[in-house]
């Protein structure tokens, strides 16, 4: 296609004139100090959205809203409070727990505690029973007031933690977990986790440009322009969190500022690589960028928007985590788009050669011609052997993509937490001192939608059913224990068993393991499909009365569900839609689905390939369940961009040369700017290694093997040699009977 009849030569004279570029410029300006002073910094409106569902219908959420209703309580989140010795807890160190206890319930205690067990008040024999059975280990609990934000717990526990040191405990460990310490903990990991991911992305991307040019302005200008870009998305978020139109998720603007980085710095890599050819053949420069815009326009609105159809696929997720990334990627990936066809050109094109200082492009005759490197000698063999090259890297891929069947994955929280953690500490301690299913017992709830009838008929049914809980597989307890003959006002039952408006009573369950492994999701699966025949078996009508299970086996179990749900949901969305974009893309339905089937090969591979290196060496007996589509998502989205620009490059140059050249210039010509633009994806990605958390540890890593597997190998050798096959060898830019290029510009 000749640049005249480009349909993208009018934004291209729009944006790289030298009055457009100006304007451009200007605006980008203007914006930029416009939202700064209208809207808040999206750190300041962000949260955490938790893990539950982004329309709270699971349950467990519905089970946890009738405790909230009918068993109203002025406690918040619980803290608890391990004190762990190597050897039996002494008299004296017994004594200065009873006087934290007292402290604890005292005008002194911190405002932000509700309330905390008596320990100090309890009778000696009732204290006994809570010491774990080697008498090292003793668990207080605390509650804190309700809606605090996880700041205010942080400060609670810190005075807390100052208060047992000043008390003094001897040789005893003191540690805090449960749900306000995880809460705290995870604040104080990420206090300054974002200014470290910020100064590690761009300090790393900064090194990487100058290796690769050499120059000075071309490594600081991306950064300057992401700069730019993200300035304004990061004041539109603001201004979102700010009126409510959507939730800014605190993780999703961690790995938002990355992408964004990452994804401009390979834009301008495309746009450059582009320009310094045209310079090459225009004295303008301003020229030189229409014809280049012209030219890379199509494949960064098809990359980009790749990518932001497979964000705004996230909206159809409804696990919180999933869902809430949708609105700040899309957001973000709809500026980041602008910025790539409108400031990056503009600036370099106001910038001109002085932007490739010390090494100018010269003009040249032609720029055309007999390519050289390492791409154009690698191109060439694929080319030749396209059979092999496929044949092999074929068979490495798929052998690599069999270990994705054994991949287990983890849905306890703390496993992700640093060895250090303090939560994760206690619970640890806990866990091997006292039964694991009393980390987190599960509440059963008996509702009724009138009155429970409390007569000795309905208690001995009650009854019944909790000796049938009980003997259910994996149960170790079940308390209260319902006697038969209780009386009919229920003045014996314990404190909050019954509701106040006497429509439910709640039950506590101890599993007998772990309360957050699989096997404990899976026993409270079973107890809820089992839930109708234990309430006929009891003699309870399922008609009239209903089980309901809270707590956190019940949530995890419900958040495996989601996730089950959603992945399945998401990969078959993403994959179609890209499929499409790829077709509108290539106008071929043979290339359209070679891509896509490369890539779905490559996340595979990469999947199966990480959990290899995470097992067998770095030791990791499992892994987040949200792992796999975090990494399909962002592999997939980003995969698009290297074979987008890689095929419209191929078809380009197939107009002027036989398919099977064509396919080889295209390696040559777009190799080393893929090559350096996954380098720079894989190294920020590879900042994540920073971040405190397992899970952020372990996609940093999987999305840096996965980029480079995919820029080196699927797209430098595998689809090329595909592509051999699949290209209409029969058409060609080339004449039969002169050899005359008819499309070649004049």
């Amino acid at each position: 296609m000749s640049i005249k009849n480009n349909p993208w030569n009018k934004l291209a004279r729009a944006v790289s004139s030298p009055r457009g570029a100006k304007i451009v410029a200007a605006v980008w300006i203007i914006a930029i100090v416009a939202l700064a002073l209208a809207a808040p910094g999206s750190k300041q409106v962000a949260v955490s959205s938790g893990e539950g569902s982004a329309f709270s219908q699971t349950s467990s959420e519905e089970a946890q809203k009738i405790i909230d209703e009918r068993f109203p309580s002025e406690d918040g989140l619980t803290a608890l409070l391990v004190f762990h010795g190597k050897n039996p807890i002494t008299a004296e160190e017994r004594a200065k727990i009873a006087g934290i206890s007292e402290w604890l319930a005292s005008a002194g205690k911190p405002p932000q505690i509700a309330g905390a067990l008596p320990f100090h008040t309890l009778p000696k024999a009732v204290q006994d029973k809570m010491f774990s059975d080697d008498g090292t280990t003793i668990l207080l609990n605390a509650a804190f007031q309700k809606n605090l934000e996880s700041g205010q717990l942080y400060e609670g526990l810190q005075q807390i933690r100052t208060h047992v040191e000043q008390m003094g405990i001897g040789s005893l460990d003191f540690k805090i977990t449960g749900p306000a310490g995880i809460a705290a903990d995870t604040t104080s990991l990420f206090k300054n986790a974002d200014f470290v991911l910020m100064f590690a992305t761009v300090g790393l991307i900064l090194v990487i440009l100058m290796i690769i040019y050499r120059s000075p302005l071309l490594a600081v200008i991306p950064l300057v322009i992401s700069g730019m870009v993200y300035m304004v998305v990061d004041r539109i978020l603001g201004l979102a969190g700010k009126y409510g139109w959507f939730l800014v998720d605190k993780q999703a603007l961690s790995i938002m500022m990355i992408l964004l980085f990452a994804v401009l710095t390979d834009y301008c890599l495309f746009v450059l690589t582009r320009y310094r050819e045209e310079l090459q053949t225009s004295a303008d420069k301003y020229e030189a960028m229409r014809h280049a815009l012209s030219r890379v326009a199509e494949p960064i609105l098809f990359s980009g928007g790749t990518v932001l159809i497979a964000m705004l696929t996230l909206f159809a997720a409804v696990f919180k985590p999933y869902h809430h990334f949708a609105p700040v990627f899309s957001a973000a990936m709809a500026v980041i788009i602008l910025g790539g066809l409108t400031l990056i050109p503009a600036v370099f094109a106001l910038l001109g050669r002085k932007a490739f200082w010390p090494f100018v492009p010269k003009l040249s005759k032609s720029s055309a011609g007999k390519t050289r490197g390492f791409w154009a000698s690698l191109g060439g063999f694929v080319t030749r052997k396209p059979g092999l090259t496929a044949g092999i890297l074929l068979l490495a891929l798929l052998a690599s993509s069999l270990s994705v069947t054994s991949m287990k994955y983890s849905f306890n929280l703390l496993k992700s937490f640093p060895d250090s953690t303090s939560s994760r500490q206690g619970f640890e301690i806990l866990e091997t001192k006292f039964p694991p299913g009393q980390l987190a017992p599960v509440s059963v709830l008996l509702t009724s939608e009138k009155r429970l009838p409390l007569d000795a008929g309905f208690y001995e049914k009650v009854a019944a059913l909790t000796g049938l809980l009980k003997n259910q597989p994996g149960v170790n307890a079940v308390s209260p224990e319902i006697m038969p003959a209780l009386p009919a006002s229920g003045s014996q039952l314990p404190k909050n068993v019954l509701a106040a408006d006497g429509t439910a009573l709640k039950l506590q369950l101890t599993l007998e393991s772990n309360p957050y492994e699989p096997v404990s999701l899976d026993r409270i699966d079973l107890l809820r499909g089992s839930s109708p025949a234990l309430l006929e078996k009891s003699g309870l009508s399922p008609s009239e009365f209903t089980l309901h299970y809270a707590g956190q086996t019940a949530e995890q179990l419900d958040v495996r569900n989601m996730n089950k749900r959603d992945t399945i949901l998401l990969f078959s969305l993403i994959t179609l839609f890209i499929t499409i974009m790829l077709l509108i893309q290539t106008q071929s339905f043979k290339h359209a689905l070679t891509m896509i089937a490369t890539m779905l090969l490559s996340y595979t591979a990469t999947l199966g390939l990480g959990w290899m290196i995470f097992h067998f060496v770095l030791g990791y007996d499992s892994i987040s369940y949200r792992l796999p589509v975090y990494t399909f998502v962002f592999l997939i989205a980003l995969g698009v961009d290297y074979n987008i620009m890689l095929v419209s490059r191929i078809k380009e140059e197939a107009s002027r040369y036989p398919w099977k050249e064509a396919v080889s210039r295209g390696v040559a010509l777009t190799g080393g700017v893929i090559s350096s633009a996954g380098l720079i994806l894989a190294a920020t990605f590879t900042v994540l290694i920073t971040q405190p958390l397992q899970e952020l540890f372990l996609f940093g890593l999987t999305m840096a093997l996965g980029i480079l597997l995919d820029t080196f190998l699927v797209r430098g050798m595998l689809l090329p040699a595909l592509l051999v096959f699949t290209g209409d060898r029969k058409k060609s830019g080339i004449t039969r009977e002169t050899g005359t290029d008819l499309t070649a510009p004049r």
